[in-house]
């Protein structure tokens, strides 16, 4: 019978992806997005892309983790068609370098009439906008850098709370291993979702990353603040999310008072304690949906939730899929 997953044929002709890499660059970068379209090639036991590695001169280079690559060709010199050209991007020093190549940003400022589509993984972002690539159109890259593309490049709709942007036939992705996320948005559109599916479970990945950068960072956070005013409350609350507590009493707890503890608490998480702890809350849901074996409604109580519809209402805002929904992603055969 046939569906909307339905596997779309495979062309005869395989579809030719340039990587383009200069020293300095993020390995994950390069590597993320070759490997999702090598494994659509052995899913589909044919070749379905065709990826070669641009640079500078065709030969050795260096990424930001010191492992040397070889590219195929210089991206100069380069005149097959195209299908899909990836920008990746690099750490502050490489990436400035890689700005001022001339010669680069104008061979990227043609990009859109050499390839079908474009597109960047994480700061790969800067260098289509200083190709003139993204002006007017919405894009993203990692979020540690989103102010600075806004501040140098004004005419860029930057999105700070997105995996990766689709802007006609030009897409951006935020940090590292977004361009992954990116990459596997590329081959469902080329291939169908039951083949893209099959690529993400070889990966052990979802198909499609619920929520933006935000996502998943309460951990984080909190090690970011180790040794500061509230530590040891902070580890307390990521022990036991599901218990309640009111800002007095967690106040109590760091022995401060409830107008210093509010002030103190904002200083070092960026957030508010109702806000941290239903994000701990949801992070904890996050894990035990992913295990598949509770019920929604004990989920809920398990993670410090008062009901399933607050969870659930709770979980939608966050992540933009319903809990049900997010547990499908990795049990598509439930139903409930």
């Amino acid at each position: 019978m046939k569906t909307n997953d339905t596997v779309k044929e495979a062309s005869q002709v395989p579809r030719s992806v340039a990587v383009v890499a200069y020293d300095g660059a993020e390995l994950l970068d390069i590597t993320g997005p070759v490997e999702v379209f090598n494994m659509l090639n052995r899913c589909l036991g044919a070749t379905g892309y065709r990826v070669v590695l641009l640079a500078e001169s065709a030969g050795s280079l260096v990424s930001a983790a010191g492992m040397r690559l070889v590219a195929d060709a210089a991206w100069q010199d380069f005149t097959e068609p195209l299908d899909t050209i990836v920008v990746v991007g690099s750490p502050d020093d490489a990436l400035n370098r890689a700005l001022a190549n001339r010669p680069l940003i104008d061979w990227l400022r043609a990009a859109p009439k050499r390839a079908r589509r474009v597109v960047s993984v994480c700061t790969g972002a800067f260098l289509l906008a200083e190709a003139g690539l993204l002006e007017g159109r919405r894009a993203t890259t990692h979020w540690m850098d989103l102010e600075r593309l806004e501040t140098a490049y004004p005419g860029v709709r930057v999105e700070g709370d997105a995996i990766y942007v689709r802007d006609g036939a030009i897409a951006t992705s935020a940090g590292v291993t977004a361009g992954i996320d990116l990459s596997l948005a590329l081959v469902e559109e080329d291939f169908g979702r039951t083949l893209a599916l099959a690529v993400a479970r070889r990966l052990v990945m979802y198909l499609k990353r619920p929520g933006g950068q935000a996502q998943f960072s309460t951990q984080l956070r909190a090690q970011m603040v180790e040794g500061g005013a509230l530590a040891g409350l902070l580890a307390r609350l990521r022990e036991n999310p599901a218990r309640q507590y009111t800002v007095h009493q967690l106040a109590q707890l760091a022995a401060m008072s409830p107008r210093n503890f509010a002030r103190v608490f904002a200083r070092e998480t960026g957030s508010t304690p109702g806000r941290y702890l239903e994000q701990l809350r949801l992070e904890r849901a996050i894990a035990l949906l992913e295990q598949g074996e509770l019920p929604i409604g004990s989920v809920a109580r398990e993670s410090g939730f008062s009901c399933a519809e607050q969870f659930r209402r709770s979980f939608m805002k966050q992540m933009g899929v319903s809990p049900v929904g997010y547990r499908k992603r990795f049990f598509p055969e439930e139903v409930s």
